[in-house]
């Protein structure tokens, strides 16, 4: 495994964007952006999909040149159109529009339509909580994976969610999952690298464990918890793609088959300001006395630490800032065909 600096890994990104008629300034806000997935450790969403999303771009699948803008807004709540534009540029704007309204209302709710995929959404929540709100994202997933619990069509996507709180000085403590056990980009990168996947993924038309990465078409993603997970799926889909007039169910595109159709993604984020329900301090401190009591607690056998949302994603962070992305030879040969395709240098490991 290699491993390719951030300055670098952003500059590439740009750079190929950039030569498919994405705007420099776009283009280098996309790059950060799609880095600070890879930065947590969700690499299925990072510099991964570049290729993905130069195929988009190709096929016009993406508005190069969109007017993203507040379609509706009332007090507290925003909903934005997209114009079908890069997702990340979209999230951007969205948050953006969060910190204003949070800032006048103390709370907000600002739902986007006509987006794209924006990679992990801990990038979103995180933007939120470095600057002391609590954040809350929601999107509808970009194909669908799963079927309702007890079926066999696939009617859901793995609809995450993330939870961001701060935490002073101490890492901010984050929560980001999918609905399903595995996020679908755990599977492609599994497909790439051709290794297998726990029989605890995915299951196909019968019921049937699937370890095979290159047979997901055939299957359906597990939801976690059971119909616990089926349920949180289908109220995300509802608040961040019905409620935005989205797309979701039947009417959801998958991003991965068809390269030139717009998707309408939808996504909701939501911040709050803590200190609109007391001192802001007080409750850091409490905030920072709950994670000290969860990492004190006493452990069961053979377990040698107790962590808490968003203590591996802080770990890794400061391991990659300080070493770099790794970057599988796989990953490296496809980030070097789409280099040539976009007549841009090779990555250079």
């Amino acid at each position: 495994m290699k491993h390719l600096s951030v300055t670098k890994a952003e500059a590439f990104i740009a750079q190929a964007l950039h030569a498919n008629h994405v705007p420099l300034v776009d283009a280098k806000l996309v790059a950060q952006l799609m880095i600070q997935s890879d930065l947590v450790g969700a690499d299925g969403h990072g510099i991964f999909r570049l290729p993905a999303y130069i195929k988009r771009i190709r096929a016009g699948g993406i508005n190069l040149s969109p007017h993203i803008q507040i379609e509706r807004e009332q007090g507290a709540t925003a909903l934005i159109n997209g114009d079908n534009a890069l997702g990340h540029l979209v999230m951007n704007r969205a948050v953006d529009v969060a910190i204003e309204k949070v800032k006048q209302h103390s709370v907000c709710w600002v739902g986007s339509h006509y987006g794209n995929h924006s990679g992990a959404a801990s990038v979103y929540v995180r933007k939120l909580a470095e600057q002391g709100y609590i954040g809350i994202y929601m999107a509808v997933g970009n194909a669908n994976h799963m079927a309702p619990w007890g079926g066999i069509d696939l009617l859901l996507s793995t609809n995450p969610i993330a939870i961001a709180v701060p935490a002073g000085d101490k890492p901010i403590v984050l929560l980001d999952i999918a609905t399903t056990v595995a996020a679908y980009g755990k599977v492609k990168l599994a497909a790439q690298k051709g290794e297998s996947i726990p029989d605890t993924w995915m299951i196909d038309r019968y019921g049937q464990p699937i370890t095979d990465p290159q047979k997901s078409s055939e299957g359906s993603l597990l939801p976690i918890g059971g119909y616990k997970g089926y349920g949180l799926a289908v109220m995300i889909g509802l608040l961040a793609g019905a409620l935005n007039n989205a797309a979701v169910g039947k009417g959801t595109i998958d991003f991965n088959a068809h390269h030139d159709l717009i998707t309408n993604t939808g996504q909701t984020i939501i911040a709050v300001d803590p200190s609109a329900f007391g001192d802001q301090e007080q409750f850091v401190a409490r905030v920072i006395a709950l994670v000290d009591d969860l990492k004190a607690s006493s452990k069961l056998p053979g377990v040698n630490q107790i962590r808490v949302p968003g203590d591996g994603a802080a770990k890794v962070m400061a391991e990659r800032l300080a070493h770099g992305i790794p970057i599988s030879s796989e990953l490296q040969e496809s980030l070097n065909n789409c280099a040539k395709e976009c007549g841009i240098a090779a990555l250079d490991l």
